[in-house]
């Protein structure tokens, strides 16, 4: 078993703790539709997992070459000092859908799409007892009780966020949601106030039609009054969506978008070209 140590810290040269790991066990794993798999996980190292008010809060999960026979939680410094590329921890990032204090345990909704990518097909085929090892929660959002109404848009991936911001809203709100999956196989069950209306868009695979959702906000309804936007989900489609929207904004208005994913890009590609003009969306 590894024990975190601290790095110290770019900026002072202070010593900096290693962040927190929650090393869980799964409870459950259900199929929500043809592409979505929910997984429950709990038990005492929970208390390790900090929360927040966010209806976007995000985890970041662990993977280690389980042929190196390491049990968590990681020195992760260590290990990206002394391993080679092949097999240093990777991390990937996912939305919670739910964190239950009371029970000890988070829930996740994974997308799946065949055996692609690293988290989705271990979620596809994770058991009670398995061990999941996460460190967060991070995120920056929730819906304003302030606004007038509320615009949501995003594809699979930003569904988990939205329905949870959709279960924050009081009863009386009003919005638009454009809500973006494979086909009607992968609709959620959404639970959005009377006065919010769904509009689900098809494609065939994430990713491929990045117009799809600012073409149909192009041609939607625009409510009155002040808007709080949460749009997020793949970065050319949030780049479309953004200049769709943002000549529609007003002073007043809030504005929360941002790419989750990038098609054809694995997250360490994706989270370096951040930093490059193709990885920025407010250009």
């Amino acid at each position: 078993m590894t024990t975190p140590i601290t790095r110290p810290d770019a900026a002072t040269g202070s010593p900096r703790p290693a962040r927190p790991q929650a090393v869980l066990a799964v409870r459950s794993r259900e199929r929500l539709s043809a592409h979505t798999v929910r997984v429950v996980s709990g038990g005492a190292g929970f208390a390790a997992l900090r929360t927040n008010e966010f209806t976007d809060k995000y985890v970041k999960i662990i993977f280690v070459d389980p042929a190196l026979g390491l049990t968590p939680p990681y020195d992760l410094a260590v290990l990206r000092e002394s391993l080679p590329p092949e097999q240093r921890p990777v991390t990937r990032t996912y939305t919670v859908r739910r964190i239950e204090a009371e029970l000890e345990q988070i829930t996740i909704d994974f997308v799946v799409h065949g055996d692609h990518g690293l988290a989705a097909p271990w979620a596809a085929r994770a058991e009670p007892g398995d061990l999941i090892t996460l460190s967060g929660a991070g995120g920056a959002y929730r819906p304003d009780p302030a606004v007038d109404w509320h615009l949501f848009v995003g594809d699979e991936s930003a569904l988990p966020a939205i329905n949870s911001a959709l279960e924050a809203l009081p009863s009386n709100a009003r919005g638009i949601a454009y809500l973006e999956t494979s086909d009607e196989s992968d609709q959620l069950e959404t639970p959005a106030p009377p006065g919010v209306d769904l509009r689900w868009l098809h494609r065939p695979e994430p990713g491929t039609q990045p117009g799809l959702l600012a073409d149909a906000l192009a041609a939607g309804d625009w409510l009155p009054g002040r808007v709080g936007v949460f749009a997020h989900g793949e970065r050319e489609t949030m780049k479309a969506v953004r200049a769709a929207v943002k000549p529609r904004l007003t002073p007043g208005d809030e504005l929360s978008l941002s790419g989750y994913w990038a098609y054809g890009r694995a997250e360490d590609t994706f989270q370096a070209e951040k930093r490059e003009p193709i990885g920025q969306i407010d250009r």
